[in-house]
């Protein structure tokens, strides 16, 4: 609810500061005193239209500041934490009004876009009145309002779970034909093209490979010769294998005379026949991977240039060529398997189809029923109103082509407010006064069912007296104990009802000639007694207009 109202330079305010409490609170004051800037600017902060017209005369900007204290799961707190905004404690809204006509929206004392103050305004607070955009007239929400009256919440997450289940059979079954389709158009060179590949039988990294044995094969015969002349010298005819071997046998005759002379000798002899035996090994080796087949390189450039030819062809590295002809395949076999998978994909849409139907179905009766209870209840709130000739009406349009997450149903709230009238839409047909008692009406049908937190009343009981006014007042303290209810009015009986009462006023600034300000005082008893007088009486209040204020307090209070 809302705890807290700042105002600062806005229009005639020039400094205001409003503590409220539960239950109802009426703002009262002559016409002119400021009652129509005081929701201006309320509306300001919770994302309402700014107007640089709004400043104050003289001040660069004003500012709006609004806390309300609500539960911790209240939709409010989703919507700032989706925002990236802390949420612990109050909930401050705070906007800034700029006389160029810019606004900064703040939400904790973060910055914030209009769009999610508006968004977080919109369900912490509802204003009703004589104007389009403060009464509870848009379309869109009459579905939800019908839903929560009924208790239909589980109805509708099940249509809402059932229609995304046939978008998603419809998106697969699409999707696969359109692959189908293609496939089909394609199918010849599909089938050409696995033909030639699996021929083929590309392999991954098979090129690199080619290519390099390629390159050794054609350097092979210069690399062969000098690796032969290499050879001879190491192990052919002029080798230094014998020489050097018998100098070894002869050292080592004489190591036993010298073993310090000769020893270290002996070593580096036997060492230097050991490399020479090693290198006649790699040489020998080497010569023998140098050896080639001249069929071997024709056929590794025949394999290379078909390769090659093929990648070409279909617009790919040689490398990727495998996966193709995977994918070719796959296309191929989608083709031959596909009318059966059509078949039971389409089976799984109609399946789908027909349990989104079942759970539509069951959500349309339960919207009927409770449209008739709805309807029956509004009504019997209407009479007393002074619209016991008038009718509310749930227009209920249903689509069964439709299949939309919320059913078949479009819903709208209509009313005939004469007999022999033609029904309409509630905007269309009800003028201000009577729009604003039909909103009275419905949220204290609603009044547990969802409702904002706070409900702003603008004077709604503009053209009524008497009873119809005691009504009014009646119905607004009956919605004041489930939700905070906020009431601009000019009807005594109205704002005997109330458990806080403001007096809304103008009066000069001190020290500044000419100039007003608007201000807002809480009423106790005496002065609250007065003021219900001057409603009374008017300008003139006398003793009996007293007396009957008092009346209507002491009625209240009982």
């Amino acid at each position: 609810m809302l705890i807290q109202l700042a105002i600062r330079d806005i229009v005639l305010i020039d400094r205001l500061e409003l503590h409220f409490h539960e239950g109802l609170s009426v703002l009262t004051g002559e016409t002119g005193a400021g009652k129509s800037i005081l929701l201006d600017a309320f509306a300001l902060t919770l994302g309402g239209r700014g107007d640089g017209t709004l400043v104050r005369h003289g001040e660069n900007q004003g500012q709006v500041t609004a806390v309300f204290d609500c539960p911790l799961d209240h939709p409010a707190r989703r919507i700032a934490a989706e925002a990236d905004i802390d949420v612990d404690g109050d909930l401050i809204l705070r906007r800034v009004q700029v006389a160029d006509g810019r606004t900064r929206a703040f939400v904790n004392d973060q910055p914030v876009s209009v769009q999610v103050l508006k968004a977080i305004g919109a369900t912490l607070v509802e204003i009703h009145g004589q104007h389009d955009d403060r009464a509870l007239v848009d379309p869109v929400s009459h579905r939800t309002i019908l839903d929560a009256f009924g208790g239909l919440a589980a109805e509708v997450q099940a249509v809402s779970e059932a229609a995304r289940k046939v978008r998603e059979a419809r998106h697969i079954l699409q999707e696969h034909r359109s692959r189908i389709e293609k496939a089909r158009k394609e199918a010849d060179f599909l089938r050409h093209a696995v033909e030639e590949l699996t021929k083929l039988n590309p392999l991954a990294g098979e090129e690199e490979a080619l290519a390099e044995r390629r390159v050794l094969m054609m350097q092979s015969e210069k690399v062969a010769q000098d690796l032969n002349e290499a050879y001879d010298v190491v192990a052919g005819n002029t080798s230094p294998v014998a020489e050097l071997s018998a100098a070894l046998r002869k050292l080592e005759r004489r190591s036993a005379q010298a073993p310090t002379l000769v020893e270290p000798s002996v070593k580096a002899l036997d060492a230097a026949l050991v490399a020479i035996d090693e290198a006649r090994a790699a040489l020998e080796e080497a010569i023998r991977a140098t050896e080639y087949d001249p069929r071997e390189l024709e056929q590794t450039e025949e394999r290379l240039f078909a390769l090659r030819a093929a990648a070409r062809k279909y617009d790919v590295p040689a490398d990727d060529l495998a996966a193709l002809r995977q994918r070719f395949e796959e296309d191929v076999t989608a083709i031959d398997a596909g009318e059966e998978k059509l078949a039971g994909l389409e089976s799984a849409l109609k399946d789908a189809d027909k349990a989104y139907v079942k759970a539509a179905k069951a959500l349309s009766a339960g919207r009927k029923k409770a449209a008739q209870a709805l309807d029956a209840a509004v009504q019997a709130e209407l009479p007393p109103l002074k619209l016991e000739r008038a009718r509310f009406i749930t227009e209920i349009t249903t689509d069964e082509d439709s299949r939309d997450p919320s059913g078949f149903e479009r819903v709208e709230f209509w009313a005939q407010t004469n007999p022999g009238t033609r029904p309409g839409p509630l905007m269309k047909v009800a003028s201000g006064g009577e729009l604003s008692r039909f909103m009275l009406a419905l949220k204290v049908v609603l009044a547990d069912k969802g409702s904002a937190p706070t409900l702003v009343f603008d004077e709604i009981d503009t053209g009524v007296g008497g009873a119809v006014a005691d009504a009014i007042g009646q119905r607004l303290a009956r919605l004041a104990k489930k939700v905070q209810v906020m009431a601009v009015t000019h009807a005594p009986q109205v704002a005997a009802k109330a458990g806080s009462h403001f007096l809304i006023a103008k009066e000069g600034v001190r020290g500044v000639k000419d100039r007003v300000a608007t201000r807002v005082i809480p009423l106790e008893a005496t002065p609250r007694r007065e003021e219900i007088a001057r409603m009374l009486a008017g300008a003139t209040i006398t003793e009996e207009a007293r007396a009957a204020a008092a009346r209507l307090l002491e009625a209240a209070a009982h």
